[in-house]
């Protein structure tokens, strides 16, 4: 009996350690890296060699704004992906960059020396205040000859002197060194926010047949970064095509360095829905609104404040709501951006703080965030030490979003997913932009504009102005084929014949077969548009009141070379049968009896100089009031 129970405890033991499963740290370099325009695929490799059964290996040193759905962990070899976990290490904060604690270290000094002069300051004012009660020698004294006087004043009026001075010189020193405190504070919130983040931990439980060398590769999404298009346009003139260079601006603040990666831009939005728009019934009835339009243009700008501590946000991402249109804020906490027609809300995110949606409703936006108490309360986390048991246990369940698949050669989790030398592949719905050689981005919050792709354009160029509104001529560029560069809507900066003229919108969202560039003004076109006085009048016939408009537009050609023109203007256009409206003369003009607009499209020499008139009558009841422009 007693060796059948020796027997039985030796089983036991046995399962016991044969159950045991080994947990290995794996430390790994960031490989690939996808950015979308919000958020990013994070790609890392490794070579591990696994023993035979099963094993945890625990990925650490990850960014802590993993999106758990997303993971996805492919093996070769003989081997089976289990289960895959996700966690943060609260006890393993994020390590701070060189450049931030090198920083922080000066700081430290620095305050250190503005303490130690503040100090030196109170023992010149002890000092002062000593000799100040200690000045009036003679009432303790009964007798005093002068020169005793003569010593007692030289003596206080040295030393207060020499107080003074040094007084003087520690109040420069302490200026100085705030002037310098307050650069490095400045320089320190350029590269992190004020918040301590915790590790990110991938678990990967595996099982390999045998004892074999294997390799891995980790996937996963993250928060905190992102890209927006910009453009560089140049044209040397209106004989030649416009070069246009493409512009990638990325930042990152997800607390991994991207060194020497190979890194892609995609014109995919991960965090917009897939869900296709539907319809719904539109119910006319009295005492309804019409729908209401923002034709909102121009450019946005302001400055964007931490609600508690009322400083300015660098670093903070401002995109137009639905247009890959964007900018980042200053080490002021300034933007401005360039708003497109039709444009409702813009979105300000910034890492740790609630994002905000505004609509767009003036030219001066100055925005508060506050901090997200909530952005890392949905996170897993899970027993260190010696409680392996909770480890082990936490991997036999599944994270939400994550589904093993195997087959004979590979082990998979999840689905796989689809760079200055640049290859653009074009996917099916999407557009990805790869950098050829190995290309650095810290995580340092700070914007990073890589050069993409330059373009040679054939272009078309014509200017046009529409005096009524604004008497400029303004160059335009009128692209064809343009699809085929897979350009996205963005903020251009303007150069013309060498010079820089502004910025503009490249916007394809609207553009058809030709795609239209706007360079900036022009003064050496000038136009002008005024109202001729013998031809506007106001007369009374019967029961009818007539006003007749007449305006005379003028435009000449001052530079050295033809042009193409193109003028726009209109006439009123009538909605009640009483109201007549005539067009008397257009000087050639094409007559769009829908809209009320006048076109003239011509050409002109050097030095040529074209007049239009446009004139038209009103007609309308004698008894009512009409405003005729």
């Amino acid at each position: 009996m007693k060796q059948v129970s020796i027997l039985l405890f030796s089983l036991i033991c046995i399962d016991f350690f044969a159950q045991e499963i080994t947990e290995r740290e794996i430390k790994t370099d960031v490989n690939d890296v996808t950015v979308f325009i919000e958020g990013a695929q994070i790609t890392r490799k490794k070579t591990v060699d696994l023993t035979q059964g099963v094993s945890i290996l625990k990925f650490v040193g990850l960014s802590p704004f993993i999106d758990a759905k997303s993971i996805q962990v492919k093996a070769n070899g003989n081997v089976t992906v289990l289960s895959v976990n996700h966690q943060q290490d609260f006890l393993e904060l994020k390590e701070k960059p060189k450049e931030l604690t090198d920083l922080e270290s000066q700081l430290e000094q620095i305050e250190s020396n503005i303490k130690l002069e503040k100090t030196y300051q109170d023992i010149i004012s002890e000092e002062l205040a000593f000799l100040k009660d200690n000045r009036d020698i003679g009432s303790s004294l009964k007798e005093i000859n002068m020169t005793t006087l003569k010593e007692a004043s030289t003596f206080y009026s040295s030393n207060l002197k020499a107080l003074k001075l040094s007084g003087i010189e520690y109040d420069k020193n302490i200026a100085e060194f705030t002037k310098q405190k307050n650069n490095i504070e400045n320089q320190i919130k350029t590269l992190t926010s004020k918040k301590e983040y915790p590790s990110g931990e991938i678990l990967v439980k595996i099982n390999s047949k045998t004892s074999t060398q294997v390799n891995l590769e980790i996937s996963y999404l993250v928060n905190n970064a992102s890209w927006f298009p910009s453009y560089d346009i140049r044209a040397k003139s209106i004989n030649d095509p416009i070069e246009l260079i493409y512009k990638a601006n990325v930042r990152q603040d997800t607390k991994e360095e991207w060194k020497n990666v190979k890194l892609r831009f995609s014109s995919s939005d991960p965090n917009k829905t897939g869900v296709a728009p539907e319809l719904k019934t539109y119910f006319l009835s009295y005492n309804t609104l019409p729908p209401v339009y923002n034709r909102a243009t121009g450019i946005v700008h302001g400055k964007v404040f931490d609600s508690e501590t009322q400083e300015a946000l660098p670093g903070v991402n401002v995109q137009v709501e639905g247009t890959t249109i964007g900018a980042v804020t200053n080490v002021d906490g300034n933007y401005s951006i360039t708003i497109p027609n039709n444009a409702g809300n813009l979105v300000f995110s910034y890492i740790g703080y609630v994002t905000e949606r505004l609509p767009i409703s003036t030219s001066v936006m100055n925005v508060q965030l506050g901090p997200d108490v909530t952005a890392l309360e949905e996170v897993v986390v899970i027993g260190y030490g010696t409680q392996k048991k909770n480890v082990t246990e936490a991997l036999q369940g599944k994270v939400s979003g994550v589904q093993v698949q195997n087959n004979s050669n590979i082990r998979i989790r999840g689905t796989s997913s689809e760079t200055l030398p640049l290859q653009m592949v074009e996917n099916q719905t999407t557009v990805d932009f790869e950098i050829k050689i190995p290309y650095t981005v810290m995580s340092n919050n700070k914007n990073y504009s890589v050069d993409m792709e330059a373009y040679n354009l054939p272009a078309n160029y014509q200017y046009y102005s529409v005096p009524k509104i604004d008497r400029d001529a303004f160059l335009i560029a009128n692209v064809v084929e343009w699809e085929k560069y897979n350009l996205l809507e963005g903020e251009a900066n303007i150069f013309f014949e060498d010079t820089y003229v502004g910025k503009s919108l490249l916007d394809v969202r609207y553009a058809s077969d030709t795609l239209k560039i706007s360079l900036g003004r022009d003064k050496n076109v000038s136009v002008t548009r005024e109202k001729a006085k013998e031809f506007t009048t106001k007369q009374f016939i019967g029961n009818k009141k007539e006003e007749t408009r007449d305006w005379v537009t003028i435009v000449k050609n001052n530079k050295s070379q033809k042009i193409n023109m193109l003028i726009i203007d209109q006439v009123p256009v009538s909605t009640i049968e009483e109201i007549v409206v005539e067009v008397q003369k257009t000087s050639g003009g094409i007559h769009n009896t829908e809209t009320g607009e006048i076109k003239w499209e011509f050409s002109l020499e050097p030095k040529e100089k074209k007049e239009f008139e446009l004139r038209y009558s009103t007609k309308y009841a004698k008894y009512q009031n009409l405003i005729v422009e």
